[in-house]
């Protein structure tokens, strides 16, 4: 199919190359002015910078390669299906939203906040982002090499597969639904909170109040850093290879440890008959958390 190529020009203005197709562009400047490739079918950008919103809405088929989002090219890719975008920088947030047939490589996102929601099909290779809510009620996800500096990640994502990455994430993955991660390390608070099938393998994971409110835990070969107070109503069935340091009130399944710091059981609250917890130690037994045994009568 012939193609239209536009090499080494400045556009600005309202919509400058809008409903266009087959073109490849290489090594122009989109300045002052929206949308300027809105609509457009089997286009190819290489080495190009976008200074202004919504540069790419409504597009299907579309490649991007070493291009540039400044700060200012704020909603980037929205409704926008099979794209591609590989060895990019990416400033402006609130990108890639509602988009179908997505794939991001070898890239950084440095306002990554409210980035990646509501999209399906997305592949995510060797990206760095940085910033709050992460890939939001997105589906059928799959990562290799990400990561990530920010909190609430993940949240609502649906069919997920993340290999080898690193996560420094508050409240990652929360309302998620048939996530599994591979050969990974996660650090932060209330990880998986009200998630169904979270399946951790291979992953060192740091958490204060990890892994509660979970229904459908496996872990295999994992390691519990500096973890405290995990499994509280959790459903599972973990093996981990580490101590962990207190566990309270897990919920059903077969939780298995090198060893306990402290094991936490309020027999009011959860029936014991019902989970079975495997250690070579366990320091100190409790039926009731510090903040129960410190609090003062009303």
């Amino acid at each position: 199919m012939e193609r239209t190529e536009i090499k080494g020009r400045k556009f600005s203005g309202e919509r400058p190359l809008f409903d266009n197709e087959n073109l490849y562009i290489e090594n122009c400047v989109f300045e002052n002015g929206e949308s300027p490739l809105k609509e457009c079918r089997n286009i190819e950008l290489s080495g190009c910078a976008f200074h202004w919103k919504y540069p790419l809405w409504y597009g299907r088929d579309v490649r991007t390669d070493n291009c540039t989002w400044t700060e200012f090219a704020r909603a980037g890719v929205w409704y926008t299906d099979n794209a591609r975008i590989t060895n990019c920088v990416i400033q402006g947030p609130k990108n890639f939203r509602r988009c179908n047939g997505l794939i991001i490589e070898n890239t950084f996102i440095s306002r990554a906040e409210e980035t990646l929601w509501s999209c399906e099909n997305v592949t995510l290779k060797n990206v760095s982002a940085r910033g709050d809510y992460f890939l939001m009620n997105s589906r059928d996800v799959t990562v290799d090499g990400l990561v990530l500096d920010g909190n609430y990640s993940f949240d609502g994502v649906e069919n997920a597969v993340i290999r080898n990455s690193k996560l420094l994430t508050k409240d990652a993955f929360w309302n998620s639904r048939n996530i599994t991660v591979y050969d990974s390390y996660i650090s932060g608070e209330y990880l998986g909170w009200n998630s169904k099938n979270l399946t951790l393998i291979n992953c060192t994971v740091e958490s204060l109040q990890g892994l509660c409110y979970i229904d459908g835990l496996k872990m295999r070969n994992c390691r519990l850093v500096n973890t405290t107070l995990a499994f509280e109503y959790t459903r599972g069935d973990v093996q981990v290879t580490s101590r962990v340091e207190s566990v309270l009130n897990p919920s059903e399944g077969t939780f298995s440890f090198e060893g306990i710091g402290e094991l936490i059981i309020e027999k009011d609250r959860v029936d014991e008959g019902r989970f079975r917890i495997e250690s070579g130690s366990v320091e100190t037994r409790s039926d009731r958390p510090e903040w129960l045994r410190n609090r003062h009568e009303i």
